[in-house]
């Protein structure tokens, strides 16, 4: 075989690794995903004959309330979803009629059907929003703030119970008198913080509520942990790319062959 036709199988080979490796590797660096909140411990492990550290988060704890439609909710109710939380009541002048205002506009951004760069399933992603003032604020009283902002009841829950269980979990759980801008008496949560909970309820992200670009930050933040898979897994198009191991080495074969064959061909003309 020629030098030339060597020359050829190498570049033929070499182009599509060098892409393949070159995919492999924008897709593990690609997107910069939301970081999580609220770090429990840290614990080492041996993997591959090596001790390691692993980051163990805080895992949202359950919490049950009603909802504006008089039914008994659990937080763990929705295994699997996004959760966007915040933290009104109805009887609010101030900021709370604009935050529910944004959180219905995000709300609508996530709809089928609705904004084409966010066009995902409702049933993916839960808006809920905890009523500070329970006493005051009932189901039925709920209901009404709700369907007076056009809330969709079908992901959206206004929830009302105990007001300790409602306070011990916005400090407790979300600690968001540590990540507002404003401060947060202890007797009474009045925040503009949104709160991001992923699929396995750890915090990812705390969000101004009355700001729009921190609005507009959520929704993408949203729309990059729809991607993200389990530990350990890869996610988007890159990575889809990148794991058609079959079709890269198919692709590297019928190259090389047609290259021999045109330098046969090129060879047996002279």
């Amino acid at each position: 075989m020629s030098t030339k036709s060597i020359l050829g199988i190498i570049l033929a080979l070499g182009i599509p690794l060098a892409c393949y490796w070159w995919l492999k590797s924008a897709s593990d660096s690609a997107v910069d995903m939301p970081r999580r909140y609220l770090l429990d411990t840290v614990v080492s492990k041996i993997e591959k004959g090596k001790a390691v550290d692993d980051s163990i988060w805080h895992k949202t704890a359950n919490i049950t309330l009603q909802n504006q439609l008089g039914d008994t909710v659990s937080l763990y109710d929705k295994e699997g979803k996004i959760l966007v939380l915040d933290f009104f009541f109805t009887s609010c002048r101030s900021i709370c009629p604009r935050m529910t205002r944004n959180m219905r506009s995000l709300q609508a951004s996530f709809k089928t059907g609705g904004n084409v760069r966010n066009k995902v399933d409702t049933a993916v992603i839960q808006f809920v929003s905890f009523t500070v003032d329970p006493e005051r604020d009932s189901a039925q009283v709920l209901k009404a703030y709700a369907d007076r902002f056009g809330v969709n009841h079908d992901n959206w829950w206004m929830l009302t119970g105990d007001k300790k269980k409602i306070y011990d979990f916005a400090f407790n759980e979300l600690k968001v008198d540590k990540f507002s801008e404003e401060p947060i008496s202890p007797d009474f949560v009045h925040t503009s913080r949104f709160v991001l909970l992923d699929r396995h309820k750890v915090v990812r992200g705390y969000y101004n509520g009355l700001d729009s670009m921190a609005m507009k930050k959520l929704a993408r933040d949203v729309g990059l942990l729809l991607l993200e898979k389990g530990k350990g897994e890869k996610s988007g198009l890159f990575q889809k790319i990148a794991n058609l191991s079959w079709l890269w080495f198919v692709i590297v074969l019928a190259v090389s062959f047609f290259v021999i064959y045109l330098r046969g061909r090129a060879k047996g003309g002279a």
